[in-house]
């Protein structure tokens, strides 16, 4: 997802290729202004607030933001004079973040021996995500990881027609799905509620969690476990999929126009942890 993460262009199962005559390096490290405020909460008390911070995407994982030292809170970080090696960027100062009573070791970090072409992320301190209470941009909360200005989702109507079948038993036939485009991903078929035979769906306890597209619940079909996921809440960015149900191509039958979806390589979710003290009634609220 995004530039660097799952099948982006900086990421180890790019599904596209730069046109260039020799090789790229393996490792392609990518850094930019964000050009958003951000702030991070820890302890009710908001100890970076910065507009000039510095997002760094790094091939399998998610982006990561580096707030310059002079927006933060210094009496927050606590040296704790653990150092480690980034194999791309040199040592690694590591800080506990303190603040009242609360204290989380190993909560932040920082680059202290940068070679000279990452010299942009010089005196620069990032939080660890599931560390820290929350992390904002402007007044409103930033779930999962921070944005990915590169992951982007559009959901578009369609007249083509969707058959999903376990065996001989039709599950779904929809004439009017909807087809939801991810960065990274192949596309996702959606189908309405009305073109469905909801007895086959035995709903199932667990539930994930998109920072772009909100709580997931998942549907055993048969014998075919966890083979169809809805957004019962889905965000308001992508809110035309709420309540509509998709279904996974490598467990049941997918035909789109009579031609049967096969399961492309690389397209399974990778999770990447979630937000401290992240609750269902609060990744609803957002």
């Amino acid at each position: 997802m995004g530039l660097s993460w799952q099948q982006g262009p900086l990421s180890a199962g790019a599904i596209g290729h730069f046109l260039t005559p020799e090789p790229l390096p393996e490792r392609l490290l990518f850094a930019e202004r964000l050009r958003r405020r951000m702030r991070v909460r820890f302890a009710d008390t908001w100890v970076a607030d910065s507009e000039n911070v510095i997002l760094l995407h790094e091939p399998g994982r998610y982006p990561v933001a580096y707030f310059p030292r002079e927006d933060i809170d210094r009496q927050a970080l606590v040296p704790t004079g653990r150092v480690t090696h980034h194999k791309d960027l040199g040592d690694t100062a590591w800080y506990t973040v303190h603040v009242g009573e609360r204290t989380t070791e190993r909560a932040a970090w920082e680059f202290t021996d940068l070679p000279g072409h990452a010299a942009e992320l010089r005196g620069r301190v990032a939080f660890a995500w599931r560390a820290m209470d929350a992390f904002h941009e402007e007044d409103e909360r930033i779930l999962g990881h921070a944005a990915d200005p590169y992951h982007r989702i559009d959901v578009r109507d369609t007249s083509r027609t969707l058959d999903v079948r376990l065996g001989d038993t039709v599950i779904a036939r929809s004439e009017n799905p909807v087809v939801l485009y991810e960065s990274g991903f192949a596309p996702r078929w959606y189908v309405p509620r009305a073109d469905i035979d909801e007895s086959r769906l035995h709903p199932v306890e667990g539930q994930t969690f998109c920072p772009y597209k909100g709580l997931c619940d998942y549907y055993d079909i048969g014998e075919a476990r966890r083979a169809a996921w809805t957004y019962p809440d889905a965000y308001r960015e992508v809110e035309r999929i709420s309540g509509m149900v998709s279904f996974e191509a490598d467990k049941v039958e997918v035909h789109l126009d009579g031609t049967r979806l096969l399961p492309e390589p690389g397209q399974n979710v990778i999770s990447h942890g979630v937000d401290r003290g992240l609750d269902a009634n609060e990744a609803k609220a957002r």
